[in-house]
């Protein structure tokens, strides 16, 4: 049964801990981050804090949707070049190397070949993340904030951007009006992924 339950713009002054954890549950089984950090311990340790520094960047440059009790939530980030100053990028960095730790490089490389492939200049609203946690999934909630943040995109007259390396995703996105612009792999071994974008109006 559905639960069409409203989708809100998270204020800039909440508080980020539900959130990200919502996002953590998420991803725990992702393609790409099962590739990154393979230990699954590891992974669902560290992945409540990356996602926090991921939600901060949001709230920075662009916007976090979600649903009221935060069971779903979505990352966003304006079109243009987001740029951080020298402060927070090195607190940022910090935080991502005590979780990743010698992973990293992988994570770098999975951000270079996703931003590659981004157009230039970078016109499109785009979706960072979006997740359901797993006991809240298949009740509408991670389209209806995907549909809200095209209807956010499209009143700036612009389309949406987003990357998935979960094939399931690519039906569920297709259905939502998103078209494949490319398929790739990450070099060395990384998982497939699907480059995708929701026209501008």
């Amino acid at each position: 049964m559905r639960d069409d339950r409203p989708v809100e713009l998270v204020p800039t002054d909440a508080p980020l801990d539900r959130l990200s954890h919502t996002l953590a549950a998420a991803f725990q089984d992702d393609p790409a981050l099962s590739w990154i950090v393979q230990d699954g311990a590891r992974r669902k340790a560290m992945l409540p804090a990356f996602f926090k520094v991921m939600a901060e960047q949001s709230r920075r440059h662009g916007e976090i949707l979600a649903t009221p009790d935060g069971g779903a939530a979505s990352l966003w980030y304006p079109p243009g070049e987001v740029r951080d100053g020298v402060i927070a990028s090195i607190y940022d960095n910090l935080r991502l190397l005590a979780g990743f730790g010698l992973t990293l490089p992988r994570g770098l490389k999975v951000a270079e070949e996703m931003y590659k492939r981004h157009p230039s200049p970078q016109v499109y609203s785009y979706l960072r993340y979006v997740g359901v946690t797993p006991a809240a999934q298949g009740k509408g909630w991670g389209g209806a904030i995907v549909r809200e943040g095209i209807a956010r995109a499209a009143e700036q007259g612009q389309g949406v951007l987003l990357e998935t390396a979960t094939p399931d995703n690519v039906t569920i996105y297709t259905r939502l009006g998103f078209e494949i612009i490319e398929e790739w792999k990450v070099p060395g071994g990384g998982p497939k992924f699907w480059t995708m974008v929701h026209p501008a109006p």
